[in-house]
C-alpha cells in the first residue's frame, strides 16, 4: 500500500510489531513433543490477545492461524495434532494478521534443538540473503534487481529458489500490487520499487528444488526435486534511503 497519512504509518507499525512479536514468541515455545497444532494455537492467542485476526485464515479460509512448514515442507504447512516436532527439525513458521484494517506478513526457518542433520546454512544462508536483499531496496529500484541478488547470492552459497514463490506489496489486504516481488531476475520486468510503499520481502532457498508443487491436500507445497526450503520475510517501508523494517520485533536477525 502507498503510506500517505500518519496514521497508516501508525496503524502498519502496530500490526507489523504484532506479527513480528508473535512469530518470536512461537519459535520461543516450540518444543520437542509439542505438535505443531499446539504452536498454532498458541500463536492464535497471541493474535487474540492483541485483537489481531489471522490473515491466511480471515482470506482463505486456512485451516490454521498460522503456516507451520516441518523438514520436505517448502510453505504452507497445515498445523496438525499428527505432526509432532522432533530434535533438529527444520521447522518454518509464517504469521499474518490484520489489525484495525492493515495487514502485515512475517515469517522465518529455524532448527528445533541441536542441528543434527545440518540444516543452519540452509537456514543462515537463507536469512543472510534476505538481509542483503533489502539493505539494496528503495524507492526507483528495479524489483528484478533484487531478485537477481537472491539468485546470485544463493548459488554462491551453494543453493537454489524457488521460482513459483514470491513476496509481494502488503497494507490493506495480505496480498496487493506488487504482486511477484521474484527471487530471480526477469529481464523483461521493469517495474521498480515505489517511495513510501509498504511490501513483505522474503526469500525462499533450497537445497535441491526450484520449483513448489501443492501436495493433495490443497495447501502444503513442497519442492518438486525434493529437499528443503527455508524462508525468511520481512514486511518494510521503502523510502528513499535505508527501508524501515516494520517487523524487526520477529528477531530473525538476532
Amino acid at each position: 500500500m502507498s503510506i500517505t497519512k500518519e496514521f497508516e504509518l501508525e496503524g502498519m507499525k502496530k500490526v507489523s510489531e504484532v506479527v513480528g512479536t508473535t512469530l518470536k514468541l512461537m519459535r520461543e515455545y516450540a518444543k520437542v513433543g509439542m505438535s505443531t497444532k499446539e504452536l498454532d494455537a498458541y500463536g492464535g492467542e497471541i493474535l487474540k490477545s492483541y485483537g489481531a485476526k489471522s490473515a491466511p485464515y480471515e482470506t482463505y479460509d486456512f485451516p490454521g492461524f498460522t503456516c507451520i512448514s516441518l523438514n520436505e515442507e517448502a510453505a504452507h504447512g497445515i498445523p496438525s495434532d499428527k505432526k509432532i516436532l522432533k530434535e533438529g527439525d527444520l521447522i518454518n513458521i509464517d504469521v499474518s494478521a490484520e489489525l484495525n484494517g492493515f495487514w502485515s506478513d512475517n515469517g522465518g526457518s529455524f532448527v528445533l534443538g541441536k542441528d543434527i542433520y545440518n540444516h543452519q546454512p540452509l537456514v543462515d544462508a537463507s536469512k543472510n540473503i534476505l538481509s542483503k536483499a533489502i539493505s539494496n531496496i528503495k524507492g526507483g529500484v528495479k524489483i528484478s534487481e533484487i531478485g537477481y541478488i537472491i539468485e546470485t547470492e544463493a548459488k554462491k552459497s551453494g543453493f537454489k529458489v524457488i521460482k513459483n514463490l514470491a513476496g509481494h506489496g502488503v497494507g490493506r489486504s495480505l496480498h496487493e500490487e506488487p504482486e511477484n516481488i521474484l527471487n530471480y531476475r526477469v529481464r523483461t520486468n521493469h517495474e521498480r520499487f515505489r517511495k513510501n510503499t509498504t511490501v513483505a520481502i522474503e526469500t525462499f532457498i533450497a537445497t535441491k528444488s526450484t520449483i513448489a508443487i501443492e501436495l493433495n491436500d490443497g495447501w502444503t507445497l513442497v519442492g518438486n526435486k525434493g529437499g528443503y526450503v527455508t524462508q525468511h520475510e520481512q514486511t518494510i517501508l521503502i523510502t528513499d534511503k535505508d527501508p524501515m523494517i516494520l517487523t524487526e520485533s520477529n528477531g530473525i536477525w538476532n
